[in-house]
């Protein structure tokens, strides 16, 4: 090989590597431009108190993780995991579902999904493995004890009616008439799969609910579209993966209580539930119910929060929407910043004739599912929905609303001409009842016992996991 040529490749090859060196200059250089941009965004989302979850959700060991970035992938909801330095991390918690497909996708196995560490979590009751409280044969499933989705309310209330049933094999005692051997109190997804899953089992059981069979569900407006992952229903068999309407879900449960002739006392609300000579006293407003163990799914939406300002006690003052099909033609206004209040005020835009503003008292939604904030900003794009925000309702009169300004030192009224109120603000959860009846929950920082002070007596380990997900050790 002459001189020339040798030259000739020589300088192909320092050019190449010139190329190279300047492009991943570039690619560095981008890099670290979006992740100071990812990190911006980050303090943005702990300023609004998003990077908390309000269920289960993802936990990344980054010993494990890779950064191979499988789990942003999988991600149902799109901004809940990111790669940080070479990392995945959960940075939108609040958007978190809990579904569990990033767990599943993940090649080293470095995410579980569950509550994490509960020991100061003062709004999760502490729970055993089997769903039993720190009240003996009080069992607690679904959304009450934390965790969310309908195919781990079903799991739980399986889990909770097969670990009774056990315990009465265990430990048989005479029928004592008026005795039942469970009572189910709520039929949302995890009540009415307790409740279920004890007729297969021939216990004797009792059921009562404040709502309709469907509990939660059955609230959701009218058409509303819910993702369910595949799980056994008792008595009803496989319910494939897929998105149902509310009313096919209802359908199917309400089908399956008629079918097989069981008995629910609706329109019962629990009032106390105390121990007595070996059994539980469960006081509703139906009546007293005895039974040997309860297992409680009531759900966390509780009672309805109000605004408490004037004119809240008119009748076009709603706080759920059934069905936004029902109102054409109507000046509308939607009060919240969650996923309810935007789906309300969607649904009440995609009416004829209808003039709807949505009120938010904060300057950003920050718990709304990626799916809800893009339809919220294409019918914002195209006019079909108004919105004001940093704004509260100073008073409802017969014919409009006054909001004000939630900005300090701002002075603002906005007069809104208006026919009806949704008050979409959540609902406060049945904890008071839940302290009342003695569960234990975890501990808040500074409920903490003081320096020297022993911590109250309890089980020194529990274990809180959703269904299909490792346990989470908690100590307390």
């Amino acid at each position: 090989m002459d001189l020339v040529t040798i030259s000739v490749i020589a300088s192909a090859i320092a050019a190449f590597g010139l190329v190279a060196a300047w492009q991943h200059r570039l690619e560095r250089a981008h890099d670290a431009e979006e992740e100071a941009k990812l990190r911006e965004r980050l303090k943005e989302i702990k300023e609004l108190g998003a990077d908390k979850a309000l269920t289960q959700c993802s936990h990344i060991h980054g010993d494990k993780c890779i950064g191979c970035g499988s789990c942003v992938i999988a991600c149902h909801q799109g901004d809940v995991l990111a790669v940080v330095s070479g990392l995945a991390r959960v940075v939108h918690a609040a958007h978190c579902i809990g579904c569990g497909r990033c767990e599943a996708t993940c090649p080293v196995c470095a995410i579980e999904v569950g509550l994490g560490d509960i020991s100061k979590r003062p709004d999760i009751p502490i729970l055993s493995p089997e769903l039993e409280s720190s009240v003996p044969g009080l069992y607690i499933a679904g959304e009450l004890g934390g965790i969310s989705l309908v195919r781990n309310a079903i799991e739980q209330g399986k889990l909770a009616a097969n670990a009774i049933a056990r315990r009465l094999k265990a430990d048989p005692k005479p029928k004592v008439p008026g005795v039942h051997d469970i009572l189910v109190v709520g039929v949302g997804p995890a009540g009415l799969s307790a409740l279920f899953r004890a007729v297969e089992l021939g216990l004797d059981y009792a059921s009562v609910s404040l709502d309709d069979v469907g509990g939660t569900v059955y609230k959701y407006p009218r058409r509303k579209l819910t993702l369910v992952q595949a799980a056994d229903m008792p008595l009803q068999g496989r319910i494939k993966e897929g998105e149902y309407f509310k009313e096919d879900l209802l359908k199917m449960w309400s089908d399956t209580v008629c079918r097989n002739n069981i008995r629910v006392q609706i329109n019962a609300a629990v009032e106390m539930i105390t121990p007595a000579d070996g059994v539980l006293e469960t006081k509703t407003t139906a009546g007293t119910f005895k039974s040997r163990f309860v297992v409680l799914a009531l759900g966390r939406r509780g009672v309805p929060r109000k605004l408490g300002v004037p004119g809240e006690e008119s009748e076009r003052v709603l706080y759920e929407l059934a069905d936004a099909a029902a109102l054409q033609g109507q000046k509308a206004l939607v009060i919240g910043g969650g996923n309810s209040a935007v789906e309300a005020a969607l649904g009440l835009a995609a009416q004829p004739g209808n003039y709807v503003v949505l009120s938010h008292r904060k300057n950003e939604f920050s718990r709304l599912t990626s799916r809800n904030k893009e339809r919220l900003d294409k019918a914002v794009a195209e006019k079909r929905l108004h919105l004001i925000m940093s704004s509260q309702v100073k008073c409802i009169e017969p014919d409009k609303v006054v909001l004000h300004s939630c900005d300090p030192g701002v002075v603002e009224k906005t007069d809104l001409p208006n026919d009806w109120v949704f008050v979409c603000a959540g609902g406060d959860p049945p904890f008071p009842l839940l302290h009342k009846i003695g569960v234990k929950f975890g501990k808040a920082p500074d409920e903490e016992a003081p320096e020297g002070k022993a911590p109250d007596a309890g089980p020194r380990e529990t274990k809180t996991r959703a269904p299909g997900a490792p346990a989470v050790k908690v100590k307390t």
